[in-house]
């Protein structure tokens, strides 16, 4: 049983409407006889895209100030603003359009009008609002040529610059598709910008996903949407769902407009490019958005760059609640799944995690609210001797509502492993609809929610280098990655296809270095090849899921190579991939090299007396593999994908100390004392002050132990289907 048969069987509500999987019923319906709205600051050009869009659509033009606001008040604007000053001004214009009635038109507005909520209420319900988010500097030019020297609301005192950013947070109150321009661009320019966007939101059908095991013979005939693959984590074939058309990709100068903006700013505009606006609103989405990068980050950054040795810069991504590069998805990703869900259906998201994951994915989903709680839950699974005592610590703290972690005695490949059969057994899955209305989902990378937010801190990484004048926008940089399941390799990768002039994606192996094994040699072998413990475990990880995105990618959407590769894996444990494709992967996309234990151990050392910064394990693995696969003549970035105080007692043993504390929380004080960068995680500190007893359940390395866990996390969550 499916999950579109899952949600069937236990009367979840599918659309009539069409062959789409998609279950939002309450999203906008597509542009029939509605209005076009172009909404921005003065000097934006709205009047004169508004004629050229309606040129070209065949529709009528309004502008507002002309055609509504002039011809009731018998006089130009600027003379009704002399007269009523600022305040008096915005309420007659917003009482003005509270009886508008027009369809089918391309209606400029004014740029005060988003200051009347009751005015765009009503001209929101009357179609589509296209904000033209044009470069400051521009409308700053335009309104000097233009002799403008005050719009409503500015009062003395306050300068155009000033009133026009404040502006922004009415825009975006209430847009419903933004173009996003670039300094220079000419009103011709902006108005295919807007012809595209709309085109974009009518043909929602554009935007589906395919699994990477599918091609023209095995292909779905039904749509499947941003929506659907939130909730469904996993294809029905076992593949992992990929944007049928790539990514969107942008301008230089629209990357430009971005370098100034703070991480949710950007993290915005990148992610209202890749995620529908009938599936997630641009509204809510940031809604979600300021809300998962806020006060629960210790940077304000969200996730800084700072210079480390010669040419390598660190990205530290451990600034979140769990002190993790995983908090930078899983603090939105849940958001983004309860929007998605399907009404009447209980979900279980089920995680498998060499560390790191567990935590942020707990924290994220134990941080929804209201309803969302009550029919979603999440299940972790953790090998027992395969994470820190820190991570542990941090997993096993959630004990109430609705998250919880089980250990496993055994590695993470078997927990993944484990969760995939899951999802492929239909009696199971069937079973759980019936028996309880619960569908299984994942938040695991392989759930495309899970993947896409790591491409904004890859490009994040990027402006923040421009910002900073280390190199400008166009220069090439390298990314180096410690990696174990390829996911957050495979974001820079879908990075640099929206345009981040990333050069190479160079991934850095531990011991377990199947990832570099397999990019060197093309040859994918599991046979009698033993996990082996090392002190960065969250890549210790021998069967990589992303490597099937990487496959797809490289191949051009080769779903039929892919199906077979991996159904050879899982029979063979074994693959290999022909020499031309090899050398496609090498020579456009990635490096990969590995780093033994005592070099990563080496690596904190020397950094650490080099600089007094203090390093993780995982950070140590790329710091190796970058010195020496990195030419130097372009600055490489390495992701630090957590914080040393997850990793203490490895730490230690890389600076020599003696006499080590047991208490995890004076080893993270004494570590802190002697490191100059970066400072003790205060997030991390205050979960092992406030960790309490240890016990925790362990299941042994059996698949129907896992399931009964399953079962069990079900019955405790969510009332029996009646």
């Amino acid at each position: 049983m499916g999950l579109l048969t899952a949600l069937r069987a236990v009367g979840c509500s599918l659309s009539p409407l069409s062959a789409s999987k998609s279950w939002l019923s309450t999203k906008a319906p597509p542009l029939e006889d509605q209005n076009i709205l172009l909404m921005g600051a003065p000097g934006a050009g709205k009047t004169t895209v508004g004629r050229i869009v309606a040129h070209r659509l065949g529709l009528p033009a309004v502008d507002v100030d002309d055609d509504i606001l002039e011809t009731i008040w018998k006089m130009p604007v600027a003379a009704k603003l002399a007269a009523v000053g600022g305040e008096r001004f915005l309420e007659e214009e917003g009482q003005a359009l509270c009886n508008f009635s027009a369809s089918g038109c391309v209606v400029s507005l004014t740029g005060s009008n988003p200051l009347h909520a009751a005015a765009m209420r009503r001209l929101k319900e009357s179609g589509l609002v296209v904000y033209l988010d044009v470069d400051g500097e521009d409308v700053m030019q335009r309104l000097a040529r233009m002799k403008v020297n005050r719009i409503v609301g500015q009062e003395a005192g306050a300068s155009m610059r000033d009133i026009l950013r404040y502006r922004k947070q009415f825009y975006e109150r209430w847009l419903d598709v933004r173009v996003l321009c670039g300094r220079g661009v000419t009103v011709e320019e902006v108005a295919e910008k807007v012809l595209k966007a709309v085109e974009r939101y009518r043909d929602r059908a554009a935007e589906t996903f395919v699994s990477t095991r599918s091609d023209g013979a095995t292909a779905s005939n039904q749509e499947t949407h941003f929506s659907d693959v939130v909730i469904e984590g996993l294809a029905t074939d076992g593949g992992l769902y990929v944007p049928r058309s790539g990514f969107p990709n942008m301008a230089a100068r629209e990357w430009l407009r971005l370098v100034d903006m703070s991480y949710p700013e950007r993290a915005l505009v990148l992610l209202e490019q890749c995620i529908h606006p009938l599936d997630v609103s641009a509204l809510d989405l940031r809604r979600m958005i300021f809300k998962a990068y806020g006060s629960n980050f210790s940077s304000e950054a969200v996730a800084p760059v700072k210079h480390l040795v010669r040419n390598q810069y660190v990205q530290e991504l451990f600034h979140g609640p769990t002190a993790s590069f995983k908090d930078l998805a899983l603090q939105l990703m849940p958001q983004l799944f309860a929007h998605c869900l399907p009404q009447m259906c209980n979900y279980l998201v089920l995680v498998a995690t060499s560390g790191d994951t567990g935590g942020a994915v707990l924290s994220g989903f134990g941080g929804l609210v209201g309803t969302d709680v009550h029919r979603t839950g999440v299940l972790v699974f953790f090998p027992e001797e395969g994470v820190s005592e820190t991570q542990k610590l941090q997993m096993t703290s959630y004990r109430e509502g609705n998250a919880r972690a089980v250990s496993v005695l055994s590695d993470f490949d078997f927990c993944q492993r484990s969760i995939k059969r899951m999802f492929g057994e239909s009696g199971l899955t069937g079973h759980l609809a019936v028996e309880y209305s619960t569908v299984l989902s994942t938040a695991n990378s392989i759930n495309w929610a899970r993947l896409l937010p790591q491409v904004v801190y890859h490009s994040s990484a990027y402006l923040d280098l421009c910002r900073d004048g280390i190199i400008k926008f166009g220069e090439p940089i390298d990314v180096c990655i410690p990696s174990g399941n390829f996911g957050n390799a495979m974001s820079a990768l879908y990075a640099k296809q929206m345009g981040v002039p990333i050069r190479k994606v160079i991934c850095a192996s531990n011991h377990n270095r199947v990832v570099a094994d397999f990019l060197a040699t093309g040859e994918y072998d599991l046979r009698g090849r033993p996990l082996m413990p090392s002190h960065s475990p969250a890549i210790d990880i021998l069967k990589s899921s992303n490597l099937e995105r990487f496959i797809h990618h490289v191949s051009d959407g080769d779903g039929r190579l892919v199906r077979e590769l991996f159904a050879r894996l899982d029979r063979q444990q074994h693959f290999q991939v022909a020499e031309p494709l090899l050398g496609r992967m090498q020579q456009q996309e990635v490096a990969a090299g590995w780093c033994s234990e005592g070099d990563c151990l080496a690596a904190i050392q020397s950094v650490h007396a080099q600089t007094g910064y203090l390093m993780d394990t995982h950070t140590a693995v790329a710091n190796v593999v970058a010195d020496r696969l990195q030419d130097g003549s372009c600055p490489v970035v390495l992701c630090s994908t957590a914080h040393y105080g997850k990793f203490a007692p490895a730490v230690f043993k890389a600076l020599q100390i003696q006499n080590i504390p047991e208490d995890p929380v004076e080893q993270l004080r004494r570590l802190g004392s002697t490191a100059t960068a970066p400072e003790v995680h205060r997030g991390l500190m205050k979960c092992l002050e406030e960790r309490g007893g240890r016990a925790h359940t362990v299941c042994q390395a059996d698949y129907g132990a896992l399931v009964e866990e399953v079962e069990s996390m079900i019955q405790d969550s969510f009332l029996k289907a009646m």
